[in-house]
């Protein structure tokens, strides 16, 4: 692979950091984590409008920019150093590529140009809260995450020409505020159980028994919704209910994992480099605290650990975007929930020290040092943890294996 950024790459990532710095500061978003919808939708409209964001790694026939998963990640990696809430992850990475791959011509023809816009905004709901399950970034995804026939879940049932969904989800990213709704729905009961995914949009009659209730969550720049549906009317997303709905899931997975791994990479990035500005200026004992041997190794460990992060969510992101592996030829590993990781280790690592060398300020609710934390650990909620992300990866490489003598596991050789 050619590790370095092209021009237009740079250029992702030099205008995407431009308009933060204008629009985009503490305070702003502080102020809009407290709006109903849960972001400014000024700065949206200049993301979307002005940038092209939404429609970033969608094809030009969609009225997309045509660009990659690479460029995606180079951007949410800005958006991750200002914590900007937006609703480009559920929009653009989660639905937008679903989409594309399942829907059919009218669906595509319809829906895409207007999420490239940023026109419309779109949420994926699963059940419960098995979205990192779903993605098979955690587990296997063909499990009985989506309700397994049982009560619970959410049930899709036809009726007539169309179908019914049933049931609940939470932890739905911006399911509160999304013009579009996709959701994964169990159908088919015991006889034919599957997995499949439903259009819910905003009116048209759709949402008559569609309830949406904005939760609390540890990290207030990322909005989430509880959706109950009784008798909500649901267009199948694609041409008949045979489409390979869990293939589909686990390679948006793997591709939202390289975009969040970047988006992290950029938040813990910024919180090590709010903290060595702090220890510069803070003075004890007559000398900055920064001068302090044992804080230089503990700000030294935090920047490789941030060196290490990106370079890992650098390498999914490439490898996301090249596709499935060529024979003979580079890419298409799917290492994007092992990016994520080691890039939510790092933030986490990166946003605590930053919180303790704060001293007494960092621990306040006017101090922004919380920020950072708080994503950590919602992200680790919402995506992780970070050990069953590594768990996940290991089973897939074939690293560990079952010995048959017990149960027990041993490292291949």
């Amino acid at each position: 692979m050619d590790a370095r950024f092209t021009a237009e790459q740079e250029d992702v990532r030099r205008t995407v950091r431009e308009l933060l710095l204008k629009r985009c500061g503490p305070e702003e978003v502080r102020a809009a984590v407290r709006t109903g919808d849960g972001y400014d939708g000024g700065l949206w409209a200049a993301l979307s409008e002005q940038l092209g964001l939404p429609g970033l790694a969608l094809p030009e026939a969609f009225g997309g920019v045509g660009c990659s998963v690479t460029e995606l990640a180079l951007a949410a990696e800005e958006l991750g150093r200002a914590l900007a809430p937006s609703p480009l992850l559920s929009t653009s990475v989660l639905v937008a590529p679903l989409v594309l791959a399942l829907g059919t011509e009218r669906q595509r023809a319809d829906l895409l140009p207007r999420l490239a816009s940023g026109r419309l905004t779109a949420a994926l709901a699963v059940p419960g809260t098995a979205l990192a399950t779903a993605l098979a970034l955690t587990g296997d995804n063909r499990g009985e995450w989506a309700g397994g026939g049982r009560a619970g879940g959410v049930q899709a049932r036809r009726a007539g020409d169309g179908w019914r969904l049933y049931g609940e989800a939470g932890q739905v990213l911006d399911g509160h505020s999304a013009g579009l709704l996709v959701v994964a729905a169990h159908a088919g009961g015991f006889a034919r159980s599957r997995t499949l995914l439903f259009l819910v949009r905003k009116g048209a009659g759709a949402g008559a028994g569609l309830v949406r209730v904005r939760q609390t969550s540890v990290d207030a720049t990322r909005s989430f919704a509880r959706l109950e549906l009784r008798h909500v009317e649901g267009e199948l997303l694609g041409s008949d209910d045979n489409v390979d709905v869990l293939s589909a899931l686990a390679d948006v997975g793997d591709s939202a994992a390289a975009v969040l791994a970047a988006e992290a990479v950029g938040a813990a990035d910024r919180a090590l480099e709010r903290t060595v500005a702090y220890v510069r200026q803070r003075e004890q004992f007559g000398r900055p605290i920064g001068s302090f041997q044992a804080v230089k190794h503990r700000l030294a460990d935090v920047y490789v650990r941030v060196l290490a992060a990106r370079s890992a969510a650098y390498y999914a992101a490439w490898a996301a975007a090249a596709g499935p592996r060529a024979e003979g030829g580079e890419g298409g590993e799917r290492v994007g929930g092992l990016a994520l990781a080691q890039a939510l280790e790092a933030l986490r690592i990166a946003a605590g020290e930053g919180i303790q060398l704060h001293g007494g300020i960092g621990f306040t609710w006017e101090h922004e040092a919380h920020l950072y934390f708080k994503r950590a650990a919602g992200d680790e909620l919402l995506f992780g943890p970070v050990h069953r992300l590594r768990g996940r990866a290991a089973d897939s490489a074939g690293v560990l294996t079952v010995d048959g003598r017990g149960g027990q596991r041993e490292v291949r050789g």
